[in-house]
């Protein structure tokens, strides 16, 4: 990954480690939904104190808050071999009142190898909620 580009999280990095076929190709796509679930767990996982505090008010315990994938758009544009070290890039891109737009990139080195756009909705107490104020100003700051 370059140094001149400035990302918002990137701090997944993950050995590819799975079975190939002939080619010396992955023969599991599924692969790369794995490391990208972590990296934007990871990502939303930064903002979980922001997150608690806005879902507590005063003299009442906290309501349970989680982001769930609403839906999600990738192109596979380059395979991965054995022993590969993979970059997980998470970049918010749109923050909407309930979700928040991500793009994610899987890259080896400067290579990009997959990218995917991913819409997140924010639950809290079983229902779809509003992205609490201070949790949404965070994550526009990094677009």
């Amino acid at each position: 990954m370059s140094a001149a580009r400035c990302l918002p999280y990137s701090g997944d990095r993950f050995s590819f480690r799975q079975a190939q076929d002939f080619s010396a190709c992955s023969k599991n796509h599924a692969n790369f939904l794995r490391f990208m679930e972590r990296g934007r767990t990871n990502y939303l996982r930064r903002s979980a104190p922001i997150s608690k505090r806005c879902s507590r008010k005063r003299g009442t315990t906290p309501r349970a808050s989680a982001f769930v994938v609403r839906s999600m758009t990738i192109d596979f544009l380059k395979p991965a071999v054995l022993d590969d070290l993979l970059d997980i890039v998470t970049v918010p891109q749109e923050v909407r009142g309930a979700s928040i737009g991500l793009l994610q990139e899987c890259r080896r080195g400067n290579d990009l190898l997959v990218s995917a756009r991913v819409r997140v909705a924010f639950i809290s107490g079983g229902k779809a909620q509003r992205i609490p104020k201070a949790l949404r100003l965070a994550m526009e700051e990094h677009r």
